[in-house]
């Protein structure tokens, strides 16, 4: 329902006028203070000495509370939204129990424990000589304690949606948890921490309950403007009105700059966005259909290029040129979701691929030791890594989208690794501009991320993970944002960024050209297992998992043998050139130029005849692929040319006969 609609909705009188009641409910209270305001004495009452003394003295509390609660509340709210640990609920409790909390209970809580005769008070008086009660100090305590939990839940609220992939590739980049947080997760939630400090300062500046009966009442010592405003009431009600409305403008100042970000109305972050340049993507990568698969037959991957780059180790030191990368072997033995040992030398690049939920990004996110679903014994060269944090593997990954940090430019991003490794700002902002420009997107170095379409995002975020120089470099999809050209422009600058690369690159892809394209090695994973790990050209010819053979365009029907041929899984039988003793499975490949369509039942040599419908006809090249069902067999995908199409007849929906030469059937053993 659009936006226009829900305004042009009339709200029914049952729920109109009790809320019509609430808002006068909250209304005439302020007015009453408005109307109650002595105007001509408003002067004269705010700068009196003692209000002015009081105003003073609420500032300096306030601003240490906030102080203190910065420093306590955010470590907090950081632990509440990112580490699980027993107890949460119970340590979320006590953050918002000083909210619902009386305030005069909350100071007599205070009293009990950090008074002159409380659990804490004779300890901090007796070693320290710090006496809380009755000094500026417990104003500063009470104001906090009250006030703190608005700072918590905001921030808690804002780094729970805060998305792991910024830390977590800041982490893979080389940066430590501290740099981290500092340089990343505190600059994303600078809104939500800056909305909590607001609030908790204005909390803090108009607390009483609890300073009063903690601290006292002492004037120049701990009475703040809201108690001088119930002295006020007593003697000069005129005067108490005068510096309620001052109190009230604060308040108000407060939430008017907050602009919704506390009741929950998200900020309008379309404003200010930059155009996307060059027309590319957004970054949604549409699912290809199986009838839309890449044709059957690939070329095997072109010879190694010259080196285009030179890799250096993950400590940061630039390699001079000319100098030879360093060598990096991978060894992993990976345990968990994942059962699997990964060996490759120096300068393999291996495609990792498998359907969804094979445990393919769970691979990536167990060698960079992120996820507790997989563990990996991981050794690069002559290093065993298994026990180092991320951000000292030297493992540097780019996730599907990206991750660009959203608060750095395209050049402050590629730099970020090599600045957490120690390198200069001005060294590592020209190698950063350097592979920017390798990646044909130096031109946007000045752009923050929204500024940039997705593909563009998309060559930056590879540009970070170059830059970094890894020993081991992780890839998710990384070309999936790309447009088709773009894609292929991108792809052979990869190729030649990898020939040069001295440690190991696994790839994440669905894209069987990328996967052919860059690899020299496939991974074809299935539920967390290894069904086959072998160059691109022999997997292409004999795909071990139907998945993968759907994915090159075939058939693939598993199945067991039976005294009458291969019983398809799916249903149905399937005769072949040479059945294999009965008992044993295979999965059968029928390539879809290899699938004869009638629109009468065959004669002649086909040994597998079966009727079907038409579901479905798309267009791939000069050729036409046809998706047939059947109840005899499983789902059919046949090529045919467009003439043929014609002369046919052919149209969703179109009842056809479909047959497969016995000798036309490739069987792989399972």
């Amino acid at each position: 329902m659009s936006h226009s609609r829900v305004r042009g909705l009339r709200a029914p009188v049952a729920l109109a006028l009790p809320a019509l009641l609430a808002v006068a409910f909250l209304l005439l209270p302020l007015i009453g203070i408005l109307a109650r305001t002595t105007w001509g004495e408003l002067g004269t009452h705010l700068t009196s000495p003692g209000v002015v003394e009081a105003l003073k003295l609420s500032l300096l509390v306030s601003f240490w509370a906030l102080a203190l609660s910065l420093l306590l509340g955010v470590p907090l709210a950081w632990l509440l939204a990112r580490v699980d640990f027993p107890g949460k609920t119970l340590v979320r409790t006590l953050v918002l129990l000083p909210m619902v909390l009386p305030p005069t209970v909350g100071g007599v809580a205070l009293l009990l424990g950090f008074g002159r005769r409380g659990l804490l008070g004779p300890w901090l008086e007796g070693t320290f000589g710090i006496t809380l009660p009755f000094h500026t100090s417990g104003a500063v305590v009470a104001a906090t304690f009250v006030a703190m939990p608005f700072l918590v839940i905001s921030l808690e609220g804002t780094l729970a949606g805060l998305r792991p992939a910024y830390e977590e590739t800041a982490a893979s980049l080389g940066a430590s948890p501290v740099r981290v947080f500092l340089t990343v997760t505190l600059p994303m939630v600078a809104p939500g921490l800056a909305a909590g400090a607001a609030l908790t300062w204005a909390r803090a500046l108009g607390e009483f309950g609890a300073t009063i009966t903690f601290a006292g009442n002492l004037p120049g010592t701990t009475q703040t403007l809201p108690l001088q405003v119930y002295l006020l009431l007593q003697d000069s009600p005129e005067a108490a009105t005068s510096v309620s409305l001052l109190l009230l403008a604060i308040a108000m100042a407060v939430l008017i700059a907050l602009r919704g970000r506390w009741t929950g109305q998200a900020p309008d972050r379309s404003r200010g966005r930059g155009p996307l340049p060059d027309g590319e993507g957004t970054g949604e990568s549409p699912a290809t259909p199986v009838t839309s698969a890449a044709p059957a037959v690939f070329p095997t991957p072109a010879a190694p290029a010259t080196a285009a780059a030179s890799a250096a180790p993950a400590d940061g030191k630039a390699a001079a040129p000319g100098e030879p990368p360093e060598r990096w072997r991978l060894h992993a033995e990976v345990s968990g979701f994942n059962q699997l040992v990964l060996d490759a030398e120096p300068g393999t690049t291996i495609a990792v691929v498998g359907p969804n939920g094979a445990g393919k990004t769970t691979l990536l996110r167990a060698l960079l030791g992120l996820t507790p679903r997989a563990h990996a014994e991981l050794r690069l060269g002559e290093l065993d890594v298994t026990a180092l944090p991320p951000h000292r593997r030297g493992v540097a990954w780019v996730p599907q989208d990206g991750a660009l940090f959203p608060h750095l430019s395209a050049l402050a991003n590629t730099a970020y690794g090599l600045r957490a490794h120690g390198i200069s700002r001005a060294e590592a902002r020209r190698t950063a501009q350097h592979w920017l420009d390798r990646l044909g997107v130096g031109h946007l170095a000045d752009r923050k991320p929204h500024q940039v379409s997705g593909g563009q995002a998309q060559r930056v975020a590879l540009a970070r993970a170059l830059a970094a120089r890894p020993r081991l470099l992780l890839l998710d999809e990384p070309l999936a944002a790309l447009d088709q050209t773009t894609r292929a422009q991108v792809r052979h600058t990869l190729r030649g960024h990898l020939d040069g690369f001295g440690g190991v690159c696994l790839i994440v892809t669905h894209d069987p050209v990328e996967a052919v394209s860059l690899a020299d090695r496939v991974l074809v994973l299935d539920e967390g297992r290894v069904l086959q790990d072998a160059p691109p050209a022999e997997v292409t010819r004999h795909p071990r998992s139907p998945w993968v053979a759907r994915m090159l365009g075939r058939n693939a029907w598993p199945g067991a043998f039976g005294p009458d041929g291969l019983t398809l899984d799916a249903g149905g039988r399937l005769v072949v050139a040479e059945p294999s003793p009965a008992g044993s499975r295979a999965l059968a490949i029928i390539a879809p130029e290899a699938v004869s369509v009638h629109r009468q039942r065959p004669g002649g040599s086909p040994r597998n005849v079966w009727p079907g419908t038409v579901r479905e006809i798309t267009a791939l090249g000069s050729r036409l692929r046809v998706l047939i069902s059947s109840e005899e067999a499983p789902d059919l995908v046949a090529e045919i040319t467009p003439e043929a199409a014609a002369e046919l007849g052919l149209a969703d929906g179109a009842s056809v006969w479909t047959g497969v030469k016995a000798t036309e059937v490739t069987l792989v053993p399972l």
